[in-house]
């Protein structure tokens, strides 16, 4: 697990200079991160290859792509855990790795996993986890980590030994690590690794809360329903490099070909659109719907299928969901 870290310092108490910076909502505020030119290559390999990436104050920003793709090598740079080979990187406007005991107080991090020390409690784990964080008081730390642990749902077992812990539980810990106390940037690395669906729907309440409340998360996951559900921005990568980033609707209405047609006539609706030759096929997501990938117009559509007795509710453009956005990016699916 990672988190924040900084100079030493005694623990009678600290100074307003450790309390941590509002979170930064304006609209001109400068990214979260910044990545210009970032490469990386060990040995004969370039896991992340010239990455130009903004990661706005205040998004949730979905990181994708296949399994060596460089997801958390660049995570990774921007954090300050590794020095890029060539190209820089800027965590809440500071050049990293250089000042990374500035930022990393106010980033709340979960890379790789988390590791902790098998045969102490969760309680006590994550108490060992709090004393090294330079803006937590001693007096605080018993409060906070309650607070974490209710956040994640582990207070009924944060008293069992780390090591009887499942997956599931596992991550939720490394999650209350990274939410000891308010950040203006929280980095999630597959944070739903291991977890039931209870589980997911609880890591999507609080990325929603993160979001809510102002602070910029950076997620990387495979589920794409879920970075669909919570992320407002995506950054899509292969082979080390970015081959997509924006704003997650205008990249999905990017793609957006066809329409939607519900009906309650279904079985009538595509025979009629079949019979002129339309390419038309039942919606699986949405039953009570057909999919118009291309041919006639709209209005046409809609007036056919209104001659032929078709109860037509709505007509929409068709948007691809996040899965085929990825699909075509990444696997060259047109």
């Amino acid at each position: 697990m990672t988190r924040g870290y900084a100079p030493d310092r005694g623990r009678s108490g600290h100074d307003s200079a450790s309390t941590p910076d509002p979170h930064l909502t304006a609209v001109d505020a400068p990214p979260a991160a910044r990545a210009r030119g970032l490469r990386k290559v060990f040995g004969s390999t370039v896991a992340v290859d010239g990455v130009d990436l903004d990661v706005p104050s205040g998004a949730v920003l979905g990181m994708l792509g296949p399994n060596g793709s460089g997801k958390t090598t660049l995570i990774r740079l921007l954090l300050g855990l590794t020095r890029p080979t060539a190209g820089s990187a800027e965590l809440l406007g500071m050049p990293m790795p250089d000042r990374a005991a500035a930022v990393l107080p106010r980033v709340g991090a979960l890379v790789e996993g988390p590791g902790f020390h098998p045969f102490l409690s969760g309680r006590e784990n994550l108490r060992r986890v709090a004393a090294a964080e330079p803006l937590l008081r001693t007096r605080e730390i018993p409060r906070a980590v309650d607070a974490a642990l209710e956040r994640v749902g582990l207070a009924d077992a944060a008293n069992r030994p780390y090591r009887g812990y499942s997956l599931g539980m596992k991550e939720r810990l490394g999650l209350a690590g990274a939410l000891l106390l308010p950040r203006r940037l929280v980095v999630l690395d597959e944070p739903t690794n291991g977890l039931d669906p209870a589980g997911t729907r609880d890591v999507r309440a609080i990325i929603a809360e993160l979001h809510a409340d102002g602070a910029t998360v950076v997620v990387s996951s495979h589920l794409l329903t879920e970075v669909e559900a919570t992320c407002t921005h995506v950054a899509v990568l292969q082979s080390g490099a970015l081959i997509a980033a924006g704003e997650l609707h205008t990249l999905l209405d990017a793609g957006t070909t066809g329409l939607v047609v519900s009906t309650p006539d279904v079985d009538l609706a595509l025979h009629t659109l079949r019979g002129i030759g339309a390419a038309v096929y039942r919606d699986e997501a949405e039953p009570s719907a057909v999919v118009v990938p291309d041919g006639p117009s709209a209005p046409e559509v809609v007036a056919l299928l209104v001659r032929a007795g078709v109860a037509v509710h709505e007509a929409r453009r068709r948007r691809p969901r996040l899965e085929e956005l990825f699909a075509r990016l990444t696997e060259g699916t047109p």
